[in-house]
């Protein structure tokens, strides 16, 4: 209880010097939200949702090398569904709601657990090397050089042997089983690409709001950078204000406080809406698909033991 009421305190002194912030600019802001296209607002929330689709497709990737292939519907409803536990203070709710959701359609609980875990290894290594490589002159980047030494610690990580005892030592300090095999590097690089390309799709959604055509590079690395800082600061849910005012701390310099305060707010509220539209348009498409995921609850049964991948009748891995 003391803990939850900690971050909820947490939150609101990060939301507290955000809202001081926006208070100080506060003419700047709402003229450089009044001068935002609502193309260009529209094409930002267009971009984070086919962002958020890019990381799908590698949250399945993960999940499927681990030995739960299931359909794309059904994917989209276990992690877009489950993940809005994030906005409740507490770094388990997600994780609990994810692994819940993963249980009902045949995934064991300890595979929807490592697949989380991993994906957020893999989303936070590409961020911030994406910040690294595309924000190195840039002196808020410079002044948390420490972030970046984090880089090549987490593509050790990502080894295949390193990650199964890391995963293991997870799953061990859950009170979950541990893993039995690899997860296939094929698999990791897999979806470490398709992590790239969703960073730099909401990349796109930064560089529209920010109204500079000449800053797509930059506004990439700007908003990956805020969402690694908002990740890492673990204790405020969802990085509220943490994630805004490391975008502001990049953006000011090159546009202007006010309109880079414009571009973190709108930011934020495209990425809410994009993850309650997600969530709805899985949730809808995951209960038609779920009646065709017998099947995987017949070979994984969420009291299932195996984690090697599923074999189709040739003996190679399911799709």
């Amino acid at each position: 209880m003391l803990r939850r009421l900690l971050r909820v305190f947490l939150a609101l002194v990060a939301l507290g010097f955000l809202g001081y912030g926006l208070a100080r600019n506060w003419g700047e802001t709402t003229a450089a939200v009044t001068a935002l296209s609502p193309w260009a607002v529209l094409g930002a929330f267009g971009a984070v949702l086919a962002g958020q689709f890019c990381m799908l497709l590698a949250w399945r990737r993960v999940l499927a090398g681990l030995g739960s292939p299931l359909p794309l519907p059904v994917a989209g409803r276990i992690m877009f569904v489950g993940q809005l536990g994030k906005y409740i203070p507490g770094s388990v709710w997600a994780y609990a709601a994810m692994m819940e959701l993963g249980r009902d359609h045949g995934s064991p609980p300890r595979r929807t657990f490592a697949c989380i875990s991993l994906s957020l290894v893999i989303n936070l290594g590409v961020a911030l090397s994406i910040a690294a490589a595309t924000l190195a002159t840039q002196q808020a980047v410079r002044q948390a050089w420490y972030l970046l030494l984090l880089v090549p610690v987490i593509i050790v990580c990502l080894h295949p042997k390193v990650l199964a005892w890391g995963l293991n030592l997870a799953l061990r300090l859950a009170r979950k089983e541990p893993l039995e095999s690899v997860l296939p590097g094929r698999t990791v690089l897999v979806a470490v690409g398709w992590t790239a390309l969703g960073w730099f799709v909401y990349g796109l959604h930064t560089w529209l709001l920010s109204g500079r055509w000449d800053l797509y590079v930059v506004a990439t690395g700007a908003y990956a950078f805020a969402w690694a800082t908002g990740l890492l600061t673990f204790v405020v849910p969802a990085g509220v204000g943490v994630r805004e005012g490391a975008m502001i701390l990049v953006l000011s310099p090159l546009i202007g406080t006010g309109p880079a305060y414009a571009v973190a707010v709108v930011s934020r509220l495209a990425f809410t809406l994009g993850d309650a539209v997600a969530a709805g348009i899985a949730f809808l498409l995951g209960r038609q698909a779920s009646r065709s995921t017998a099947e995987y609850d017949d070979q994984n049964g969420s009291g299932s033991t195996a984690l090697t991948p599923d074999r189709n009748r040739s003996g190679s891995p399911g799709a």
